[in-house]
């Protein structure tokens, strides 16, 4: 079941490559303005995403099955590379024959996009959550993290995929405790976000472009 879970990761990150290769460069092209002296950044700096995918248990069973998950959150970007995000996630996590509940997650990270002012960007994130049982009849404190990719495929909105791993602070999130290590679940999805706000403009360095000290040179005078 792991094996299956990685192959379609791997599946779908050759896919969101694929299309990349076919559309970033047209789409960066059209965006930004190559005779201006400072570029415009491509994202606003917020941005509400939306996302559905797939969950799956890390426990003390042997047969865990996918199951549905959506996510709704907030971006706000407090420079081109780094933004706070705050997101709430509903699942489900499942054992054959064994195990299936409802869940929810309220969850805060830190979130780095490599490469901003492209279109297509490979961005990494860490942060800290409440995962709750439907209802909220358990409560338990959890750490995350992941990355994936995103490419811009309009002026404001941009679709990703990404996958993240989230480890439990109880080993008992199935109803089953066994052995030293805690409760884990993965999470992969692909949805959009759709930026908004005012964008801000980093200054283009040109080739040849004289700097202060080639334009004017420190000349030392003869004795």
């Amino acid at each position: 079941m792991r094996n299956t879970f990685l192959i379609y990761i791997i599946y779908l990150s050759c896919c969101f490559l694929y299309c990349n290769s076919l559309t970033a460069q047209q789409i960066s092209q059209s965006i930004q303005n190559k005779n201006s002296k400072f570029i415009t950044e491509i994202r606003g700096k917020n941005a509400v995403s939306i996302a559905a995918g797939t969950s799956v248990l890390n426990g003390d069973f042997t047969a865990p099955l996918f199951e549905i998950y959506t996510h709704i959150g907030y971006k706000r970007f407090l420079g081109p590379y780094v933004n706070v995000n705050f997101g709430y996630q509903k699942f489900n996590l499942a054992y054959k024959d064994e195990f299936n509940e409802g869940y929810m997650s309220f969850d805060i990270n830190l979130e780095l996009y490599l490469f901003p002012h492209h279109s297509f960007t490979p961005f990494v994130f860490v942060g800290g959550g409440l995962n709750a049982s439907n209802f909220f009849i358990r409560k338990d404190s959890k750490v995350q993290g992941g990355g994936g990719f995103e490419l811009l495929v309009a002026r404001s909105v941009g679709i990703k995929l990404f996958t993240e791993y989230n480890y439990l602070f109880t080993d008992d999130i199935d109803g089953k405790i066994s052995g030293d290590t805690d409760d884990a679940y993965w999470r992969a999805d692909f949805g959009f976000n759709f930026y908004f706000g005012k964008r801000g403009k980093h200054k283009r360095i040109k080739k040849n472009e004289q700097t202060v000290i080639n334009s004017n040179p420190i000349i030392h005078s003869k004795n």
